[in-house]
């Protein structure tokens, strides 16, 4: 039974398609003995069946009324009555239009044989009747020859319809099997065929027509345009298989929602670096892990504050990353001990004596920060991936110019997120096959089975392809893609615990210093009363960013 259930639930609704063919029940040649075995035993319930026929091997009389041998009797009704035993209500047709009725007790003994049913039953109606399951039927309305079939015959035109899973026998179950080779010859059986096993046909195998038989599952994925026009019994143009080398590109944050780009390296545009902007020290310490002595300057004037270690910077300074080293911060902890953290040792220029001072900058500062470049070069996109490691902010300055729209071109600065090898299938629309489009197979599934239909061009004349390289893709593509990474990296370190009564007599120490150190200056120099620097560059966001992401794996 369990079977017979996952045959109608694949066979009429996983697929979509349902077998249309009608049957009908074929008489028992076995009589029944009692009139209740025989209404025990009709294929549906008993109230749907009604009225149905039967006759008797045998004369029969009840209540004086005689009903010959081979008479056809009429089930019209079950009769219950209190008391008394049940009976079945029945027409007798007699002679010159004479009829009559007669009432039947169920234990009535004889030899009882079913009439020809004009009912006719669905496939479903089959399955979900487990009286129906046990009788022989007759196909009436497919197969012109209307051969008597049984169940096993039954499961072989299910085995005809599309099915997506593979049908697992138990061994227990018995099952004639039969050859209908020479009755099948006009057939066509349909593969269904996943766009894994797709690619694993042979280069022979295309190009080819395919029919989509089961739509994209889930459509969340991409925001391409060819998408929504897959679907269920559309067709497509399979050109060829292969692996793609492909790139995920992001538009950086602002006023605009972000977009994410499936970029194929073979896109013909030209990059630019753009310089990276970073908002800690740990993101400059990250992207120095895989840029050793990565130059950044200074975008948003720090205050020192000494008992963490934080020095002062201005706007327009310039670093230079040495390493990562720990640090003795100036204030012991609440035990009396030193504190050492761990830090970015660089060099900080000094334009008045042309010389170069030692700054240590703790991991858990926060800041403003961006990259300093020199580099004015054009690169290729798989160019980038050869010479830098990722991610890496990038300008499209020049389009490809055999995409009808670039839309990669209108952008100031795009992030080159990660790099991935695809395999994908190179496909188009028979209305357009010369514009092609690559389905990463990974990222979408879906059914289809190929076809005999003809190529639509001149035989030996295919056109010439135009592919897409740039798939738009959602929020949600990035998420996965991310999930797929290095998720297990250690998040930046926090800023040490303060001491309060080291941290007084830091802070009364380094007022009395610098107090000492502006009466010393007061004497060179006459008071201003105008405000500083620092005053006119205090700001109000001091809200902190979320810490950057591990370093990701360069193009390969």
């Amino acid at each position: 039974l369990n079977l017979l259930e996952e045959l109608v639930a694949d066979c009429c609704t996983d697929t979509g398609y349902c077998f249309s063919g009608l049957f009908k029940v074929v008489p028992e040649e076995m009589p029944y003995n009692t009139v209740e075995e025989m209404v025990s035993l009709r294929p549906v319930g008993l109230d749907s069946c009604l009225p149905f026929t039967f006759t008797s091997r045998s004369k029969m009389t009840f209540d004086n009324f005689t009903v010959g041998a081979g008479t056809a009797l009429t089930v019209l009704s079950i009769e219950h009555n209190t008391g008394q035993e049940d009976q079945v209500r029945c027409h007798v047709q007699g002679q010159q239009e004479a009829s009559a009725e007669v009432h039947i007790p169920l234990s009535s003994h004889g030899q009882f044989i079913e009439c020809e049913s004009v009912e006719r039953f669905t496939l479903r109606e089959i399955m979900s009747s487990p009286c129906l399951r046990s009788r022989n039927l007759v196909l009436v309305n497919l197969i012109s020859s209307c051969a008597s079939t049984t169940f096993s015959h039954i499961i072989s035109l299910i085995l005809c319809t599309v099915r997506k899973n593979i049908l697992k026998f138990p061994s227990s179950l018995e099952v004639d099997v039969v050859d209908v080779t020479e009755l099948c010859k006009d057939v066509n059986f349909v593969t269904p065929l996943s766009l894994t096993e797709v690619l694993s046909k042979p280069e022979e195998s295309f190009p080819a027509v395919v029919e989509i038989l089961e739509g994209p599952e889930t459509r969340s994925l991409f925001k391409c345009s060819w998408l929504p026009q897959i679907s269920q019994n559309s067709h497509l143009v399979f050109h060829k298989v292969g692996t793609s080398a492909m790139v995920l590109l992001s538009s950086l944050k602002g006023r605009k929602t972000q977009q994410y780009f499936l970029v194929s390296q073979q896109y013909g545009g030209r990059f630019r670096r753009r310089p990276r902007e970073f908002n800690s020290v740990y993101e400059l310490y990250v992207a120095s892990v895989q840029a050793p002595g990565l130059k950044f300057s200074v975008t948003r004037n720090c205050d020192e504050v000494e008992e963490e270690g934080l020095p002062a910077l201005s706007v327009g300074e310039q670093l230079e990353i040495v390493r990562c080293e720990r640090m003795e911060l100036p204030c012991g902890s609440s035990t009396g001990q030193k504190q050492s953290v761990e830090a970015l040792l660089c060099q900080q220029e000094v334009k008045q004596e042309d010389e170069r001072e030692e700054i240590f900058l703790p991991l858990y500062m926060q800041g403003h920060f961006v990259e300093v470049l020199t580099d004015n070069k054009k690169y290729k996109l798989r160019d980038l991936g050869k010479e830098f490691n990722l991610p890496l902010d990038v300008k499209v300055v020049s389009r490809d110019t055999e995409l009808e729209t670039d839309p990669l071109s209108g952008f100031a600065c795009l992030r080159i997120e990660g790099a991935m090898l695809e395999p994908t299938i190179q496909a188009s629309f028979p209305n357009k096959p010369d514009h092609c489009f690559e389905i990463p197979t990974q990222w979408l599934s879906m059914s289809v089975s190929f076809t005999r239909d003809p190529l639509p061009w001149p035989s030996g004349e295919p056109p010439k392809w135009h592919v897409d390289r740039v798939t738009e893709v959602t929020d949600t593509f990035f998420y996965e893609y991310r999930k797929q990474g290095n998720s297990d990296a250690a998040p930046p370190p926090r800023p040490p615990k303060r001491n309060l009564t080291s941290s007084k007599s830091c802070k009364k120490a380094s007022k009395s210093s610098k107090k000492s150190s502006k009466g010393d200056k007061s004497k060179h120099r006459p008071d201003k009363s105008t405000p500083t620097k620092e005053l006119a560059n205090l700001t109000l966001n001091t809200k902190k960013r979320p810490p950057a992401p591990p370093p990701p794996v360069s193009i390969t």
